[in-house]
């Protein structure tokens, strides 16, 4: 299946692609693609109900109305750092022992095509297509890897957009880098795992200005995704809708000699194949206005 939520932010109705290709409101069968609704179980049976019962639902035109993010926000968004050995060797760094784990703030998480903000005062705005894994069911202290890919829900592309100055120039955690507002696009689909195939041969592209800045494959991370979500269970619970956010492959402006860092007016277009493709412009965003 192919998931997708339409809607203004914060009215998003849940929306599948049925047979034919034709995008289906789902919102008399489940409230939202969160909680219960994303368990593998559960998506299996409205697979095959929306298979037997797709004419009776209304269709929706995803190019009329905005799409927003395939899950709805609120849950962790996590974040796993040099995960790829390209990205590390441009970065002239080690490859990791264990997962390099961080996380972007929960308001993060917009549609696969928002405008992306660029914060006042940042200068080193960064992209990085990623593989994002949806939790669909609750894992907690797992026993190993082969137990992990029961409790995925889908996955999706992702942009774990960087402002690098406050990443690495500012102290502290990495979160404080990741976290502006709009730098967590995300979708346009939720693709669930029969659909998408194996989550370590997919190809990941991202473009800029329409260049071509990032071209890897999941096959190059140094820890695969039913380790990455073992690993993360054995010290957080993590619940449906939680979202992983697994490593981005080189080619991110930081490793590049000019370092083109993002700038009002650019235009980023992410894509894991299979999982649809995103389109962002960046535009500054605004301070805020003071209040008497």
């Amino acid at each position: 299946m192919r998931l997708l939520r339409i809607g203004a932010p914060g009215e998003e109705r849940p929306c599948a692609v049925g047979p034919g290709g034709v995008v289906r409101d789902l919102s008399a069968w489940v409230p939202d693609w969160t909680g219960a609704a994303l368990d593998p179980d559960a998506l299996r049976e409205l697979g095959a109900r929306l298979g037997r019962e797709a004419a009776g639902l209304p269709a929706v035109d995803p190019a009329a109305e905005r799409v927003g993010p395939p899950v709805r926000p609120g849950g962790h968004l996590l974040s796993i750092g040099l995960n790829y050995r390209m990205h590390a060797a441009e970065a002239g760094l080690a490859l990791p022992d264990e997962p390099i784990v961080s996380s972007k703030a929960p308001s993060t998480l917009v549609g696969p095509h928002d405008d992306l903000l660029l914060p006042p005062g940042g200068e080193k705005t960064d992209w990085e297509v990623e593989l994002a894994v949806v939790i669909g069911r609750r894992a907690r202290y797992l026993p190993d890897r082969s137990a992990a890919l029961a409790h995925v829900a889908g996955f999706a592309t992702g942009n774990d957009v960087s402002e690098r100055s406050w990443l690495l120039e500012r102290g502290g955690q990495w979160v404080k880098g990741k976290s502006f507002e709009s730098f967590g696009p995300l979708g346009p689909y939720l693709v669930t795992p029969d659909e998408a195939g194996d989550p370590q041969r997919l190809r990941l592209t991202c473009r800029v200005n329409g260049r071509l800045m990032q071209d890897g494959s999941t096959a190059d991370m140094v820890f695969d995704v039913a380790h990455l979500v073992w690993y993360l269970s054995r010290f957080m619970v993590l619940h449906p809708g939680d979202v992983v956010l697994t490593g981005t492959p080189g080619g991110v402006a930081l490793g590049r000699p000019d370092q083109p860092y993002l700038r009002a007016g650019d235009v980023v277009e992410a894509e894991v194949a299979g999982l649809g493709a995103q389109r962002q412009r960046c535009r500054a965003a605004a301070w805020a206005q003071a209040r008497g």
